[in-house]
């Protein structure tokens, strides 16, 4: 646009590259503008925003058929305690040490 300035341009059009960089910066400006005013504009309070908020209804529960088979509490595995443990591991080496020994051959 500079050199086509000096040359005497005012005769000359600008050139469609120049055009289109012309109007490119237009809207780029317009959009500026336009979000330099809505900064401008008011925004609602965090009270306000809390008033607007929808809060859902809650639902209401289904009601779940009672079966028998439900209401029946499952009973724990039989699990053996620590003690019971180690009481077994010591009868199970007693017992090796109690039998004869095989002969061997």
């Amino acid at each position: 646009m500079k050199a086509r300035m000096e040359a005497g341009g005012a005769d000359k059009e600008p050139s469609e590259a120049e055009s289109a960089l012309i109007e490119e910066r237009r809207l780029l400006k317009e959009e500026r503008d336009k979000r330099k005013a809505q900064a401008l504009q008011p925004r609602p309070s965090a009270l306000e925003r809390l008033m607007r908020t929808h809060h859902p209804q809650a639902k209401d529960k289904k009601v779940r058929k009672e079966t028998p088979a439900a209401n029946e509490a499952k009973k724990p595995k039989p699990r053996r305690t620590r003690a019971e443990k180690h009481a077994e591991k010591a009868a199970a080496l007693d017992a090796a040490r109690r039998s004869p020994k095989k002969a061997a051959k």
